[in-house]
């Protein structure tokens, strides 16, 4: 591998979270700057969310020309930027900046890169009962995207209040069926028998927790998908204990790599290099 070399004249990019040592996105942005002759680098920082405001404004300082967003930070960002795309202000959350000569744009790429790794898996979402675990900035994407063409989604959320507020704008914006209830084991059995595709947008399972998870086995079918979108690792338990019931299990990985490579257009104008982000992670994940 070549030496990475950074001078005066390097483009700054970066991921923000909390946690973020996780974070495979470092990996597959270098591989693609490198990829496309682009003087760039990506660093993970993390920024925790008593200092997001601070942050936000020393990327501004430095003019750091993107970012990307996770958890914990993908709503509380908004009112720190100065414009939203029409469909992230639709969602309510971001997970890509852009720095447009000093103003700062925010983005969602998670929807449309959700969809495009169920494409990609052989999942058309259309016509089936989704129930959607989480209500955060993920789900606020999966939500909005899966809605156009669901028969119907249920959301679940441990802070009801927060699934209620969602399925209520989700229902409002597109006109689809969608409800909520409370996340508990209960709702999870009753909600889970007739579920075609279950999707989880929370980060439970994710390292350095890889063994938790909200989906008791017994209620997977061999009927269902079921979508992580939690990437490290790339098999959760959820997506084991599907796989071993004979369910389609989707991870998280062909999520990440298209909302990456859409990212990585918004910010250099370029169509990404995919194939050249798939064998990156997947170099380091072989590697692991």
């Amino acid at each position: 591998m070549s030496e990475l070399k950074i001078t005066s004249r390097t483009n700054l990019y970066a991921i923000i979270g909390d946690p973020i040592g996780h974070s495979l996105s470092p990996v597959m942005q270098n591989a693609a700057f490198k990829a496309s002759g682009l003087d760039a680098v990506y660093i993970a920082l993390r920024v925790e969310s008593s200092m997001l405001r601070q942050a936000i404004e020393g990327f501004r300082a430095i003019n750091i020309l993107g970012f990307n967003v996770t958890i914990p930070h993908k709503v509380a960002v908004m009112k720190y930027l100065d414009e939203l795309d029409v469909s992230a202000a639709t969602i309510g959350a971001i997970n890509t900046v852009v720095n447009r000569w000093g103003k700062l744009i925010g983005y969602n790429t998670d929807g449309s890169g959700a969809l495009a790794a169920l494409h990609e898996a052989g999942v058309d979402p259309q016509g089936r009962r989704i129930l959607l675990l989480g209500a955060g900035g993920a789900a606020r994407a999966l939500a909005f995207s899966l809605a156009q063409t669901a028969e119907r989604i249920i959301i679940l959320n441990r802070t009801v209040s927060k699934a209620e507020s969602l399925a209520e704008e989700v229902r409002q914006i597109t006109g689809a069926n969608v409800t909520h209830r409370k996340l508990d084991p209960l709702a999870l059995s009753e909600e889970a028998a007739s579920a075609d595709l279950l999707v989880n947008t929370t980060s439970v399972g994710m390292h350095p927790r890889p063994e938790e998870t909200l989906v008791d086995a017994k209620l997977l079918r061999p009927s269902m998908v079921v979508f992580d979108v939690v990437y490290s690792p790339p098999e959760t338990r959820l997506l084991r204990e599907a796989r071993e019931v004979g369910a389609k299990p989707v991870g998280g990985l062909g999520m990440l790599i298209h909302q990456g490579a859409e990212a990585f257009k918004l910010w250099t104008g370029t169509e990404a290099p995919i194939t050249t982000m798939t064998k990156a992670i997947e170099a380091v994940l072989g590697a692991g």
